[in-house]
């Protein structure tokens, strides 16, 4: 069966999830399945780009390098990268056949979409030397933690998916943190995160660091000049920083070109003059895009999911917005519009229905990868017809 064909019979997402499953599949197979240097990155936002900036470095090195990322914008083989370009339906559909030989037919097709592609990532990358992992949802039960990980990379921790995680920083940050199994380096985070950090390294025995204690002078000149060439927003510095403290970790010298073409597209990307995406979707990562985009005005093309904090996110946007569009996302989890207007007269925020671009407005398309790809998508539309 095609891969793709395969995947559309699994559902996405679910109101409840196994964690027995992905270890007990898992180690079933394990020893049909190769065993690269995995460096695991948890958090709750920038891990893709992290993961981007330091698979990309490591492959300019001369490293074999496999960098795993979710969800994608408009193609699978966005979530599987290879040696510097994403992997090829040919290659994903010849892991797909020999992951499908390995498994037992029961447990193929019990595992989730998300535990399947993990384990067709790593038969994808039996033969790199590092894989740089993200993690889904978690951390001690996300699909990616049944790996052995040879570093583990923590991103900023916020509120995000608590139905699953936890209702308090505390307890998100646990959850996260429980992934890690010996040396771990964090990205700057909140006191409570860093407290949880403390108590697992002292209980545990592990190795738990800030990216700051990696970093040298010339790293930071090195930082600053990489930024000014690739034009990197303040958080996205803060990510190739963190990227950077893996490498001292490795013991692995880096030049400056090193990260060139490394930004993963989404992350406050310029799809033209006037047109700004972005996949973001809490109020950490809007936050971050006020900083980067203040006081430049934008028309927000939007749209939230039902368990996003959208009110919190509007409030943070609006010092930046004349106006929000509301965008159709084919997606049973999407809030009604009813709801995303409420908010919006409760914050005073003039809104429409998105319809389509104005080559003299600027805007931000910002929500979710379900709204970049429908703004992408209705986009390439409106460029085919003038």
């Amino acid at each position: 069966m095609q891969l793709q064909i395969f995947l559309a019979k699994k559902p996405l997402f679910y109101n409840e999830i196994d964690y027995t499953r992905m270890p007990r599949v898992y180690k079933s197979i394990k020893e049909k399945l190769a065993n690269p240097k995995i460096i695991h990155l948890i958090g709750t936002n920038a891990k893709g780009t992290t993961g981007r900036f330091l698979a990309s470095a490591l492959y300019k090195r001369g490293f074999s390098v496999g960098h795993y990322t979710s969800p994608h914008i408009l193609e699978f083989n966005e979530r599987v990268w290879l040696d510097g370009s994403d992997a090829s339906d040919e290659v994903l559909q010849e892991a797909h056949t020999k992951l499908q030989n390995i498994l037992k037919k029961e447990d193929s097709d019990a595992l989730s979409y998300f535990e399947y592609t993990t384990l067709l990532a790593s038969i994808v990358f039996s033969s790199c030397e590092y894989v740089v992992m993200e993690a889904g949802l978690g951390g001690e039960h996300d699909a990616t933690a049944v790996f052995d990980k040879f570093l583990t990379l923590v991103t900023p921790i916020a509120y995000d998916h608590q139905a699953f995680l936890g209702e308090s920083i505390k307890e998100i940050a646990t959850t996260k943190l429980r992934a890690i199994q010996n040396s771990a380096i964090l990205a700057t985070q909140s006191s409570e995160v860093y407290s949880v950090a403390k108590d697992l390294a002292l209980k545990n025995s592990l190795d738990i660091r800030k990216y700051q204690e990696y970093l040298d002078t010339e790293d930071e000149q090195k930082i600053q000049i990489i930024a000014q060439e690739l034009k990197l927003a303040s958080y996205l510095v803060d990510n190739l920083s963190l990227s950077i403290a893996a490498l001292k970790f490795l013991g692995i010298k880096y030049a400056t070109d090193d990260f060139n073409g490394a930004r993963l597209f989404g992350r406050l990307s310029r799809l033209d003059d006037n047109i700004i995406v972005d996949v973001g979707h809490n109020p950490l990562a809007a936050q971050a895009i006020k900083e980067a985009l203040s006081p430049k005005k934008y028309v927000l093309v939007y749209n939230s999911y039902k368990d996003k904090d959208h009110e919190q996110i509007l409030k943070i946007l609006k010092p930046i917005l004349n106006s929000v569009e509301l965008i159709d996302i084919n997606d049973n989890r999407a809030q009604t519009f009813e709801v995303l207007k409420r908010t919006l007269n409760e914050l005073e925020i003039k809104y429409t229905k998105f319809k389509r671009v104005d080559k003299d407005t600027s805007y931000l398309v910002f929500g979710s990868f379900s709204v970049v790809e429908a703004f992408i998508k209705s986009y390439k539309e409106w460029k085919n017809e003038i």
